[in-house]
């Protein structure tokens, strides 16, 4: 009994600025993380009004998510060197200006041009979130504050596709963008006002250009490799093979070079040599795969094999949203109670069951069925993803927080766009050449998500090296 009741304070209940600091924080993200789900949309709209083929309307999302993946390592020395309050404050109003600009387009080169803009002020913005949270936060209520700034990316997902579809069905497209209007300015006083200054880490560090361009150029070369093979919908493409072998080639170059530079290089090796930060790193990557996959087959199976339109397809998801919701403040509890590795591997097992029946569902499955496995499922993908950012930083000393962020957000990206693609490539090659009659589709999205349980079971290799409180206890 002494023990349990030694372990009763740990969990001291985090202090109101705190928390205010980080749903100011959490606001600036509520724009990047519902606009790129938003887009998706309005493609075909997009396509019609400026008379353009998809190929080029695509750049509108790819143009954004290279912009974004490069820009994380540039955020993460910044931060390092200038104060964080308003690094963030820059960042909104950049990302505000953009999607305004965006907006207002005359023509589909002007869009992504503002686009790609917007993806720079995206990344500064979702990379800086996670480093100011965990500065605030504190070892011992870091679950908690993580779980709080990982509400948009439960969010967005879940109400972007719903939103997006409302306004491109009643508005026009351009809503999309000008929706970020009233959230920004809202997001920006309230930073001018109510944020405090943050200390630099390390005022010294060297820009390390050719770090931050390595890490950038590997990311962005491995995102369009494999997004041209999600389209292609193989990935033999000669395009998908010279891109992602030139972002392996560039990556091995930079792991030689942060060899050299050590703890001057932007994302140092020897945080590899903690466990549980590796284990985080490979965890990241294949979640993207066996969670974010399945998050681009839902909506599609809904439209191709149940028939719903777009904002049906939308709202028929919300049973997984309100799963992860609910999760989401038990799960930062449990974290910083008993460390990542329990939460994570009760977390991937509700997620597995929740899965488990889309390799069954046809056209004729009952929706009272379906809801029940999006909830079980939202609850377990929302219990992942977030003990592992957590768990990223167990251990480290404040001017290591930012270089971990940068490794992170890197490795999410790549597993997020990896994880879309791979998918997406399945599901195609199962009906490639052949009549697409809806039992053929079926098996295909059957076989996309058999590919993502698999990688939920993989998954649990690095669960089992995350950090155990209740073992060191």
């Amino acid at each position: 009994m002494m023990s349990k009741n030694k372990k009763a304070p740990e969990l001291e209940p985090i202090p109101k600025n705190v928390m205010n600091i980080a749903w100011i924080l959490v606001l600036g993200a509520v724009m990047p993380l519902l606009d790129s789900t938003m887009v998706n949309i309005a493609i075909k709209h997009l396509s019609n009004d400026f008379s353009i083929g998809l190929d080029l309307i695509q750049w509108v999302i790819t143009g954004y998510v290279l912009s974004m993946a490069i820009s994380v390592p540039l955020a993460g020395w910044m931060v390092q060197r200038f104060n964080g309050k308003w690094l963030m404050i820059g960042a909104n109003i950049v990302f505000l200006g953009a999607s305004i600009a965006s907006g207002l387009s005359g023509s589909i080169h002007s869009l992504i041009i503002f686009r790609i803009i917007q993806g720079f002020g995206a990344g500064f913005i979702i990379t800086l979130v996670t480093t100011l949270c965990v500065e605030i936060a504190g070892r011992d209520r870091m679950g908690r504050l993580m779980s709080t700034i990982g509400i948009p990316t439960v969010l967005g997902p879940i109400l972007g596709p719903v939103i997006g579809a409302v306004i491109v069905q009643f508005l026009s497209w351009r809503y999309i963008f000008f929706v970020n209007i009233p959230i920004g300015i809202l997001a920006i006083i309230l930073m001018t006002l109510k944020l405090p200054d943050f200390t630099p880490a390390n005022m010294k560090a060297k820009f390390d250009f050719i770090g931050i361009i390595l890490l950038g150029a590997s990311s962005a070369a491995l995102i369009y490799g494999i997004t041209k093979a999600a389209k292609s919908a193989a990935f033999n493409n000669s395009t998908t093979i010279g891109y992602v072998v030139a972002g392996i080639a560039i990556l091995a170059v930079y792991m030689i070079y942060a060899a050299v530079k050590k703890e001057q290089a932007i994302l140092p090796l020897h945080l590899f040599k903690l466990k549980n930060f590796s284990a985080v790193m490979i965890g990241l990557f294949l979640a993207g795969i066996a969670t974010n996959g399945p998050m681009l087959l839902l909506p599609l199976f809904f439209q191709n094999i149940k028939g719903f339109s777009v904002l049906s397809a939308g709202l028929i998801l919300i049973p997984q949203g309100v799963g992860m919701l609910i999760a989401r403040p038990l799960i930062g509890k449990l974290t910083d109670r008993l460390g990542a590795r329990n939460v994570v591997l009760a977390s991937l097992t509700l997620a597995m069951v929740g899965t488990i029946p889309f390799v069954f569902f046809n056209e004729a499955s009952s929706l009272i069925a379906v809801s029940i496995a999006l909830f079980v499922r939202g609850i377990g993908i929302g219990g992942i993803t977030i003990p592992m950012m957590t768990d990223a930083y167990t251990g480290m000393v404040k001017q290591e927080i930012a270089q971990a962020s940068v490794g992170t957000r890197l490795m999410q990206n790549i597993g997020g766009a990896f994880g879309s693609a791979v998918l997406a490539t399945v599901v195609s090659l199962s009906i490639q050449g052949k009549e697409p009659t809806v039992p053929l589709m079926t098996t295909a999205y059957h076989n996309g998500f058999t590919l993502a349980l698999t990688l939920c079971l993989v998954l649990l290799i690095p669960a089992l090296f995350l950090t155990n409180k209740k073992q060191a206890h």
